[in-house]
């Protein structure tokens, strides 16, 4: 089976994006460079099991529209408080893309738009929800 070892964000403000992330959600951030280009590599959780490694890169190109479709794949963070990182994303410059709905007997979904209209899904298991 193939698993997914590694995520991109593309930010135009990387940033406010960053700062997003660190706030909402804890991640880490280290900057590396490749000539005057730099990327973030994205520490956010521990390897084994929760925690892909991801990579914050500069956008090239406009950011998506508000209304526009999701292109692309949508990230979803596993949270222990969807609540509170809802909250978290919210007060650091996201967007509500979708309001927490149930996925009866497994758990609750909301989605985020980053800063830069990225959209985030943020997920917590509860084999009670309805």
């Amino acid at each position: 089976m193939a698993a997914v070892t590694t995520f991109e964000i593309h930010a135009s403000d990387p940033a406010a994006c960053i700062a997003f992330y660190e706030a909402a959600f804890g991640w880490e951030f280290v900057e590396h460079k490749f000539g005057d280009t730099s990327y973030w590599e994205i520490r956010s959780g521990e390897a084994e099991p929760r925690g892909a490694m991801g990579r914050m890169i500069c956008r090239h190109g406009n950011p998506p529209a508000d209304g526009a479709p999701v292109m692309g794949a949508v990230i979803t963070v596993d949270l222990d408080d969807l609540d509170a990182a809802f909250a978290a994303a919210l007060a650091n410059g996201g967007v509500e893309a979708m309001a927490k709905f149930a996925i009866p007997d497994i758990g609750w979904v909301a989605y985020v738009k980053d800063p830069d209209g990225n959209v985030l899904g943020l997920f917590q298991s509860d084999g009670g929800a309805a």
